[in-house]
């Protein structure tokens, strides 16, 4: 019988530990043997002097790739990035003081997001914590409302622990970042080396398995309705539960929609998807949420962004169900009929049986009528733009002819935040999970480069494209560094229309057009300040120009390729639902404002 690699790794592992046992290590060899039981393949990081014992052990080992970024922030977005694109817990490293700090903005957009993750900071020896020492921070105080949990280690005995602790913590529940914090001294201090194979808290067990009682009257609820709707987020994606979810919504035939962090959970080239609901959601996603009679929402948390004003919601009367792993996520904006905590892909599973052991079916004439209905709101059309005179590229048309060349290919979309992330949102559509990454809840620019290359470095033999504009593309340009050192031959598609956009037009709609601060007047060359780190860069000006741009681009397969795409100045992002209003009070174009 042959045996696999995974088997020849386990047991190299296993023998290692062995030997490890009956030998001391320093804190820095701990952990980078914890990191290796772990699996870990790729660490994001920056040097400094509280980190040197574990960069001097990983000098000492070749299982683990290290990729130096330009800055922390960075080092995080690209760990997270590929988290979330693999669902395996991304990692960073970063130094004490500043680098902590730096790394601060990236530990907030993943926790916002629920993505998980381990960010090991370094921290001054620890004779020297409280005394001001030089790059000296309170991390585990600055960190506190940003992280799931975090660790401050203060003896090397408990640092293998503590790791087992911080990644089982990382990935089980509502997955989220935790921070390790070690002092100097405990990375070059030596103790004997065990690694737990498991790891109990008497303070921490999320419950997986979701109520059977609560899950039959959501049975009895989605099969007695007559205008029912499936709304999901970014949970099923985390729980991996997207074929559960089809499943389901093609066993009953139900109009489905996605969230912004959920896209790709359910095909967008299904007729039964509606498309993406909210303030920038279609027409028909954002109506059948509002007239609904029983609504299931599964993994998504009613954000301001997906429900605009709560009151207005709760006018019409429905029915909720709410599946979520988060008990503090259900009724917490919007009150529930039927909560099931649990995780999401068990919750399915076990509903798609009780359905077909029921042997109940839907109501076929209600549901016909509200098929009916839904093709009505479907005949507006609002994602329809126009393409001008033809002499100047829309955004729009960017997207969407990238999603014709690629949508066959196995790609990867990242976006940065702001009007481009919206039309990448809109016009590309994700019929798989994992393919469009993105930063939801925090909303950072300056995630889209990061993200691109750490998911390369997972994805060596995928397509990765950046779709970004001119002002978030600058906040983590010196990534352009990395992706030349580490190999990563992304495709950045700048939709650059000189103005940070997204703000512009909320200077327009709600400010009278008084455009403060909002127009980038002393922009780079970005074709010369591409070929400056190493890369190709394209000016396309002209709308016949875009497909040529983009097809020369996937071509140089092997190389960096910033496509600075001049987009029209003017254009905004409909549907939109402004601050305050109900989601179906939307303005669906110009003629609106």
């Amino acid at each position: 019988m042959e045996i696999s690699k995974a088997e020849i790794a386990s047991a190299a592992a296993a023998s290692q530990q062995a030997d490890d046992k009956h030998s001391e290590l320093m804190g820095s060899e701990i952990l980078v043997r914890a990191l290796q039981l772990e699996n870990v393949k790729h660490i994001w990081g920056y040097p400094g002097g509280a980190v040197l014992y574990i960069y001097d052990a990983l000098y000492k080992q070749d299982t683990i790739q290290h990729v130096l970024v330009r800055h922390e922030q960075a080092a995080v977005h690209a760990a997270d990035g590929y988290a979330r694109a693999t669902g395996e817990v991304g990692v960073a490293l970063v130094t004490s003081g500043p680098g902590a700090t730096n790394a601060v903005t990236g530990i907030a957009t993943a926790y916002m997001d629920s993505i998980p993750m381990v960010i090991i900071t370094g921290q001054v020896p620890t004779h020297a914590i409280g005394l001001d020492a030089f790059q000296e921070c309170d991390t585990i105080g600055i960190t506190r409302p940003i992280v799931k949990h975090n660790f401050l280690v203060k003896d090397v005995r408990d640092l293998a622990v503590t790791l087992k602790k911080a990644f089982h913590i990382a990935r089980t529940g509502r997955p989220g970042p935790v921070v390790v914090d070690i002092p100097k001294d405990v990375s070059f201090k030596k103790c004997a080396f065990h690694y737990p194979e498991t790891v109990e808290m008497r303070s921490y067990n999320p419950v997986r398995k979701g109520h059977s009682g609560q899950i039959r009257k959501a049975l009895q609820l989605l099969l007695a309705a007559k205008r029912p709707y499936i709304y999901t987020g970014g949970g099923v994606l985390l729980s991996n539960a997207s074929d559960e979810l089809r499943t389901l919504v093609n066993m009953l035939g139900y109009p489905c929609t996605n969230t912004l962090m959920g896209l790709g959970a359910f095909p967008a080239s299904d007729p039964k998807f509606l498309g993406m609901l909210g303030m920038h959601g279609t027409v028909e996603a954002n109506n059948a949420m509002q007239h609904c009679d029983v609504l299931l929402a599964v993994g998504a948390r009613f954000d301001d962004r997906v429900i605009g004003n709560p009151k207005h919601f709760a006018q019409n009367e429905r029915k909720i169900i709410h599946v979520d792993i988060d008990p503090s996520s259900i009724s917490k904006r919007v009150k529930v009929d039927v909560p099931i905590v649990g995780d999401v892909k068990d919750v399915l599973t076990e509903l798609i049986a009780m359905i077909r052991e029921s042997g109940l079916k839907p109501d076929a004439n209600a549901l016909g009528g509200w098929w009916d209905t839904i093709a009505g709101w479907r005949k507006t059309d609002c994602m329809k733009y126009s393409l001008g005179s033809g002499d100047v590229i829309k955004p729009q048309y960017v997207v969407e002819t990238l999603w014709n060349m690629t949508k066959d290919a196995d790609t990867y979309i990242t976006s940065d935040v702001g009007q481009h992330q919206m039309w990448a949102a809109q016009y590309y559509k994700f019929d798989e999970p994992r393919r469009w990454i993105n930063s939801g809840g925090l909303g950072t620019m300056g995630v889209g480069i990061p993200y691109a290359m750490g998911i390369k470095l997972a994805r060596p033999d995928s397509e990765v494209f950046c779709v970004t504009g001119e002002g978030s593309v600058q906040m983590c340009i010196q990534e352009l560094s990395t992706c030349l050192q580490y190999n990563t031959p992304i495709k950045i598609v700048a939709l650059n229309n000189r103005y940070l956009g997204m703000v512009r037009q909320w200077q327009q709609v709600e400010y009278a057009g008084r455009y403060s601060s909002s127009y980038m007047d002393a922009l780079p060359d970005f074709v010369k300040l591409a070929e400056a780190y190493g890369h190709v860069g394209l000016l396309i000006e002209r709308p016949e120009d875009v497909e040529p741009a983009l097809r020369e681009a996937r071509r140089l397969k092997d190389r960096t390729v910033f496509m600075d795409f001049r987009t029209d100045p003017t254009e905004n992002v409909f549907p939109m639902v402004q601050a305050g209003k109900g989601i179906t009070e939307m303005l669906l174009g110009s003629e609106d404002l």
